[in-house]
């Protein structure tokens, strides 16, 4: 089922330049547009939208590196590109690919910021949505990839909201000022 799935969306790299084009920035640049968006949203109230930068900011790493790098050490998955001919728009290095480590990244800052606004949240879920289905379609994720990454980061994000807001609810790391 996974390889059927990554053949309906692989088998259309390659045929447009101007929609390979719009993929390979999708899957490789859109990233920094997500994270200039939480610059954005400093800008425009710091003091509301800090504490949300700051999970976002934790929440992130530890869906990459605390959760998904740590299932790669115990699922190894080749990626599509290493044991099948598929059409590779990028290069990447032949190591796992279970579960999709950019998937739970910004499928975990989603959750963050759409605990603080629904509206940017649910558009953060479409970019982060857009970068996942961009590594299938380039060919160095298989779907099933994107979706653990996915779960992994919506999970990621909810449970540092839940500490972070337990945590700080009880007012610990609030000095007699008030601040953290």
């Amino acid at each position: 089922m996974d390889f059927y799935f990554f053949n309906l969306i692989n088998q259309f790299a390659g045929r447009f330049v101007w929609l390979d084009g719009v993929i390979i920035f999708l899957a490789d640049r859109f990233s920094y547009v997500l994270f200039g968006s939480l610059i954005l949203f400093l800008i425009k109230d710091y003091k509301k939208y800090r504490s949300m930068v700051i999970k976002a900011v934790a929440a992130g790493p530890i869906a990459w590196f605390g959760i998904s790098e740590l299932i790669k050490l115990i699922w190894v998955s080749p990626r599509p590109f290493v044991q099948n001919q598929v059409n590779l728009l990028l290069t990447h290095r032949p190591d796992g690919s279970f579960p999709s480590s950019h998937a739970s990244f910004f499928f975990a800052i989603s959750t963050v910021v759409f605990f603080y606004n629904k509206k940017a949240g649910i558009v953060f879920y479409i970019a982060s949505f857009l970068i996942g289905f961009s590594r299938v379609f380039v060919g160095i994720h298989w779907p099933s990839d994107i979706l653990a990454g996915a779960l992994v980061g919506i999970i990621s994000g909810w449970l540092v909201n839940k500490i972070f807001h337990s945590f700080f609810k009880r007012g610990r790391y609030i000095s007699s000022r008030g601040s953290m």
